[in-house]
């Protein structure tokens, strides 16, 4: 089947001539024809189906018809995050440009003042999150009663983010006769009751099991030792040894550890970014832009970053942390393996991880192999690096005396006599004595204490091993 037989129109299907894309995907096949009969729809679909393009086509299709009218849009499409409404806008440049449709963005991270002007001009397409859409109705400067369709995107990622009460108050505010396109990876319980509510008769599209990883892509799990240091010195030989490695996205469980991971990699000479929540808008989007286009081989991300976002070709997702949600795990390792690509994912595994990899495992219906060959090689390699530094720490006792032997205060007062006869009484036992910061810092007698750094300062930083792809350009700036 090719796109001219689903009903779009002659501009549209031009602009898919275009892009050189001939043949739909399974959900474009199912789906479009029903958007153009003006149906619900509710699309199950993983990530990398094309299921963007399943409700941009038609609707740019619908919306050849009709006029725009000030602080009314004709259109409604939601999206979780800012990053996934800036992709579906760039989709509709790309298929729209031969038609004069006013699209408009409204994320958080942009002047409410730029906004505004733009739905005074009217809008014949309105992206929006939640948040900042609310916002503008109750300022009053947005009005939903005149949407003719309503998209919902991603809305199992909605549900994690805690929006549901949000897309509540917005069904509610657009009108009962809307068509509505609902589009989901997953399908919990509360997710169903909302489709229940608000999709009139929908047509259900389901074109793969509900929390199944995509077929091409081979997943390990990695020892990753005890530590957080250790989890690094993993991750890094694994960048270093990994096969065929274009680029890869590494996704941490924080924001915090985003930023040390970030750091970390580096100060090693990767040549690496980061995306998290914390970022301003436009760092986000500079940081994605650096990713798409290749100039950073590397990206460390939180779960911002794994839903939906179309970056084609990633051969390689790490999951430094292993997720706290199964569906997580299953959105996170989507991002490699897209439109019938191959890809790899590996997941660093600590023994704190293991309730996390069994619900994976369960929710995704099979078991993840430990890695064998150079990865397990690798990983034990990680741990034996660290124990000269282990048994740096085992040298002393739990109260920081030296060789495990009792604190000073147990051992009464023939010591303090001891260091007195040997000084010859130059101190007397009413002279306070020097105390250290605290009781794992005693200072070493005859010499000056070594200053405590972490492992990550004191490591040498080997680069010899890196492929030149992922070594930092010189004099980048830190």
């Amino acid at each position: 089947m090719s796109f001219s037989n689903l009903g779009l129109s002659e501009k549209v299907l031009a602009a898919v001539a275009a892009t050189g894309y001939t043949t739909p995907t399974p959900i474009q096949q199912q789906a479009i024809p029903h958007v153009l009969a003006r149906r619900d729809v509710l699309g199950i679909a993983q990530t990398g189906t094309g299921k963007t393009a399943a409700f941009v086509l038609p609707m740019l299709t619908i919306l050849e018809k009709g006029r725009a009218r000030a602080r009314m849009p004709r259109t409604l499409i939601l999206e979780p995050t800012r990053e996934l409404a800036a992709q579906v806008k760039e989709q509709f440049d790309k298929y729209g440009a031969g038609q004069k449709l006013n699209v408009a963005l409204l994320i958080g991270g942009v002047s409410f003042g730029d906004q505004d002007s733009k739905l005074m001009r009217g809008v014949d397409v309105l992206i929006a999150t939640p948040g900042r859409l609310l916002d503008h109705t109750e300022r009053g400067g947005l009005l939903l009663t005149g949407v003719e369709l309503l998209v919902i995107d991603e809305a199992d990622r909605m549900l994690d983010m805690g929006f549901i009460p949000d897309i509540e108050r917005i069904c509610k505010l657009v009108p009962f006769t809307r068509q509505t396109l609902f589009f989901t990876a997953t399908m919990p319980p509360e997710i169903s009751r909302i489709t229940e509510t608000f999709l009139h008769n929908p047509e259900r599209i389901e074109v793969s099991r509900p929390a199944t990883t995509a077929v091409g892509v081979s997943q390990f799990q990695v020892s990753g030792g005890r530590e957080a240091h250790q989890k690094r010195e993993t991750l890094r030989r694994l960048l270093r040894d990994a096969k065929d490695l274009n680029n890869a996205i590494i996704f941490c469980n924080r924001k915090r550890d985003v930023a040390v991971v970030y750091k970390s990699l580096q100060k090693h000479g990767f040549a690496v970014g980061a995306l998290h929540g914390d970022m301003d808008q436009p760092a986000r989007m500079a940081a994605l832009e650096q990713f798409r286009k290749g100039e950073v081989p590397l990206l460390v991300a939180s779960d911002v970053a794994a839903r939906g976002l179309d970056i084609p070709a990633v051969s390689h997702v790490f999951n430094f942390d292993v997720p706290h949600h199964p569906d997580d795990y299953v959105h996170r390792i989507g991002r490699t393996g897209r439109a019938g690509r191959s890809g790899t994912a590996v997941s660093i595994v600590t023994s704190l991880d293991t309730k996390s990899m069994a619900a994976i495992e369960k929710l995704i219906g099979q078991q993840i192999p430990r890695a064998e060959g150079d990865y397990a090689v690798r990983a034990d390699a990680a741990e034996d690096s660290e124990k000269p530094h282990e048994h740096r720490k085992r040298e002393h006792g739990r109260d920081g005396s030296r060789g495990g032997r009792k604190p000073r205060r147990e051992r009464g007062e023939r010591q303090g006599g001891e260091r007195h006869a040997k000084n010859g009484g130059r101190h007397s036992s009413s002279q306070p004595q020097p105390q250290s910061a605290s009781p794992s810092r005693v200072p070493s007698i005859g010499r000056p204490e070594p200053r405590r750094v972490a492992r990550e300062e004191v490591e040498p930083a080997d680069h010899s091993h890196l492929p030149a792809f992922l070594l930092r350009p010189p004099r980048a700036r830190v």
